[in-house]
């Protein structure tokens, strides 16, 4: 067959609803941006336990302190599996990583933003995992079969974390006026940064992954899902939101998209977040503390005579 052939009996695989393998015929573009999507996400989650373990220390219990560090512990777990994934598709793991520690790669953008107090825990673990969740969900139907199975198992896990977050939240709700300030002052920090995780509108008409299906729903349409889920609920516990301010319209909450300064987004694009360079580092720092336990594993077995 011609590459012209594949790539139509692939599109129209695509079409159908077919999923693919690793070991698959796939353009190009779609190994690439495949790629590129699923090494992001794990650098995201490999990072994302870096502003969390800077919270360790201020746990206000011990049970707090357990909680965390398991919540912490699966990230870095979810990181690896899906750095087995995106393996398969050409590029190693050490590359993977030292093209993250030395800033060639992208992590989402909420981990470049620093934490300052026990309300940032909450913040991250009920509002940030649950704008993950909303947009795993969504990828456990990725037309890349690897992709769709590894997320069946990281979205069971952050069911959990996102308990673990709700659960802080009502507690700091239910508690003293300065526990409330705690929470509302992170959510003005955090508000931007969660109205960013999702993205700009998409450009359906050009981007790759939406039309092979790798990605099944827009930015925007995640956003929305995001807003009417959980808006109603923290404005039910008594709190407010800074720009940009959520409106009712029927049945749905909307952010205007005047009120939106991306700014702060383009910046993070190009690794210039307020925190990219010091987590860089301290995860680079890591990387290289860490090079004996991988060389040692690396070597071949040596039996005695």
């Amino acid at each position: 067959m011609t590459y012209d052939e594949k790539l139509a009996r692939f599109n129209e695989h695509i079409e159908d609803g077919g999923k693919v393998e690793t070991n698959d015929w796939m353009p190009d573009d779609y190994r690439r941006g495949v790629l590129k999507f699923v090494e992001m996400h794990a650098n995201s989650e490999i990072m994302g336990a870096l502003p969390e373990r800077e919270c360790l220390p201020i746990a206000p219990s011990l049970r707090r302190k357990m909680s965390l560090a398991a919540k912490i512990q699966d990230e870095v777990g979810h990181a690896q599996l899906l750095y087995r994934v995106a393996e398969d598709l050409g590029k190693s793991r050490d590359t993977m990583f030292h093209d993250l520690v030395t800033g060639r790669s992208k992590f989402h953008n909420v981990f470049h933003y620093p934490v300052r107090h026990w309300g940032d825990v909450a913040i991250i673990g009920w509002l940030i995992d649950g704008a993950a969740l909303v947009t795993q969900a969504a990828l456990r139907d990725s037309s890349y079969a690897p992709y769709a199975r590894v997320l069946k198992r990281i979205c069971a896990e952050e069911q959990l974390h996102l308990r673990h977050g709700e659960h802080i939240t009502m507690e700091l709700s239910a508690g003293t006026d300065e526990q409330r300030a705690m929470f509302q002052e992170a959510l003005d920090r955090w508000w931007l940064p969660i109205i960013h995780f999702f993205g700009p509108r998409s450009n359906v008409a050009k981007d790759l992954l939406l039309r092979w299906k790798v990605k099944t729903r827009t930015n925007e349409d995640l956003r929305q899902e995001f807003l009417d889920r959980y808006v109603p609920k923290i404005l039910e516990l008594g709190y407010t939101f800074p720009t940009p301010v959520p409106y009712r319209d029927a049945d749905d909450y909307l952010v205007r998209d005047e009120d939106i300064d991306w700014e702060p987004l383009n910046d993070i694009k190009k690794n210039q977040g307020p925190e990219t360079e010091r987590r860089l580092t301290w995860r680079r720092d890591i990387y290289e503390t860490h090079r004996w336990v991988r060389d040692a594993m690396a070597e071949p077995a040596v039996h005695a005579a």
